[in-house]
């Protein structure tokens, strides 16, 4: 029965990714069918360019500021939307919409309201100064920019996922927790923190594979510009293949971001299944 699963499984993952690592020690420029080998010189390409650690710092950041921030608010928006409050549907739809929307236009939509001329916020600015802000063009600026664009889009998953995680938690505890004396801070360490470890652990994964391979929201916000100031290992390699045919090269970007996303996710749930574990 799962032969069909790992056929497509072979075909559009396995082959693939083993021709990435084959064209990666090559200089195909990603059209032409000759190609020579060039052993391991993309790779020591790779380690002495220049703006290699600015990329690899935005991923980090795209990743884990994302994953922090979705986390932390869409924890607090499942406690919040687990108690009996009016509109509580209607709310958790609206939290939730956003997942629905295409990153790319997602990121064109918020694009509108920071572009230099015309943006929603510059024209609000304008009314108390003379010059707009090019909010999107600031180095300082435009990665955390991105960094919230992203968490806004997808903090309803994580919501969605603690909000499962809190209501399999027995009425029981909280009753128990009560009658000893216990606050609602206490029951939360207590009883709500460790019975929730499960949701911790699937949210942090996902959230940090989406944020580390981040794209759309970069592609149509700035284009991993000004240069390569808010790029990201994705968008690198995207305008190498395609701008610069230099498909190579992009493939050993691909096999990098392929080690650090396979070594930090599984670490991570390495880590969080253990405290699972303990709890």
């Amino acid at each position: 029965m799962y032969v069909p699963a790992l056929a497509l499984f072979v075909i559009f993952i396995l082959y693939p990714f083993l021709q990435g690592i084959k064209i990666s020690f090559t200089n195909w420029d990603g059209y032409n069918q000759d190609y020579s080998w060039v052993q391991w010189d993309n790779y020591r390409r790779m380690f002495t360019d220049s703006q290699m650690l600015n990329v690899i710092y935005n991923t980090f950041i795209y990743g884990i500021g994302s994953t922090f921030l979705q986390n932390l608010v869409g924890l607090l928006y499942a406690l919040l939307l687990n108690q009996s409050i009016r509109v509580r549907g209607l709310t958790r739809t609206i939290i939730y919409l956003p997942v629905i929307i295409s990153p790319l236009i997602m990121g064109y939509i918020w694009y509108f309201i920071f572009q230099y001329y015309g943006g929603a916020l510059n024209d609000i600015i304008l009314l108390f100064r003379d010059e707009p802000i090019n909010l999107l063009a600031d180095p300082k600026v435009n990665v955390w920019l991105i960094t919230l664009v992203n968490t806004y889009q997808y903090l309803g998953i994580a919501m969605i996922i603690y909000l499962a995680g809190l209501q399999v938690i027995p009425k029981d505890y909280y009753e128990a927790a009560q009658l000893d004396g216990a606050s609602r801070f206490s029951q939360f360490m207590h009883v709500t923190w460790p019975l929730l470890a499960p949701s911790v652990t699937i949210n942090v994964v996902l959230n940090l594979i989406g944020g580390l391979k981040l794209f759309d929201v970069i592609t149509s916000l700035t284009g991993g510009g000004p240069g390569y100031a808010s790029a990201s290992l994705s968008t690198l390699m995207y305008q190498l293949y395609f701008a610069r045919q230099d498909a190579g090269y992009a493939a050993s970007l691909g096999n990098l971001m392929f080690v650090i996303i396979s070594v930090i996710s599984i670490t991570s749930l390495y880590f969080l299944r253990r405290k699972e574990v303990t709890h």
